[in-house]
């Protein structure tokens, strides 16, 4: 709530670079995503009227509803959010961090999500599906949904720059040494002014 849609997806487009995700343009909308190669993810979608749909993903939480591949529980998840949000990601082509649970009576499919969350044009929402799941089974909806680890290198609500993504970067363990952290803030100024308001 603290970082307004432009900034949001600003940083999205740089993470987005920084993950060397290509994005991906669907019928009225962008796609950003962000992987952490080890099974999380976050996923955007930036509509062309001003709406947002999020999708984060954890792969070990108990919100993780792919391995079971019950497509039913994963479609309630999306209840609450506009048809129009629900369409980017129902019925699509699979992305390595979007892959789709398929319906066995019908063949459709929808990319699978431990977080909904979606934009209204106004302010952000929790998708009343997974809050009512969440509520009913006693699960952490913020910590179980990938939200809080999945959007953490988006440091929204506080300074987003090259010197604080490295320093994520060095408090994961990433350089071995000084000169490969300077190295790599070089290359971080380069895609944060690319992509600069």
């Amino acid at each position: 709530m603290a970082t307004h849609l432009p900034e949001i997806r600003r940083r999205a487009t740089v993470v987005d670079d920084l993950a060397e995700v290509e994005p991906v343009t669907v019928p009225g909308a962008h796609r950003l995503a962000w992987n952490d190669r080890g099974g999380q993810s976050a996923v955007w979608y930036f509509t062309d009227d001003g709406l947002g749909l999020l999708l984060t993903f954890d792969h070990e939480s108990s919100l993780n509803v792919y391995a079971e591949a019950d497509f039913a529980l994963q479609e309630s998840f999306f209840q609450g959010v506009p048809e129009s949000l629900v369409a980017l990601v129902r019925d699509r082509p699979e992305h390595y961090e979007s892959l789709h649970l398929t319906d066995s009576g019908t063949g459709r499919t929808i990319h699978y999500a431990g977080g909904v969350f979606w934009y209204d044009g106004t302010r952000w929402h929790v998708s009343s599906g997974l809050t009512e799941h969440c509520r009913r089974e006693d699960v952490d909806l913020f910590g179980e949904s990938g939200f809080d680890y999945c959007l953490d290198i988006y440091r929204f609500g506080q300074d987003f720059t090259a010197e604080t993504i490295v320093a994520i970067r060095e408090e994961d363990g990433r350089y071995d040494d000084e000169k490969q952290k300077e190295a790599d803030l070089t290359s971080v100024r380069e895609v944060v002014i690319r992509h600069s308001r």
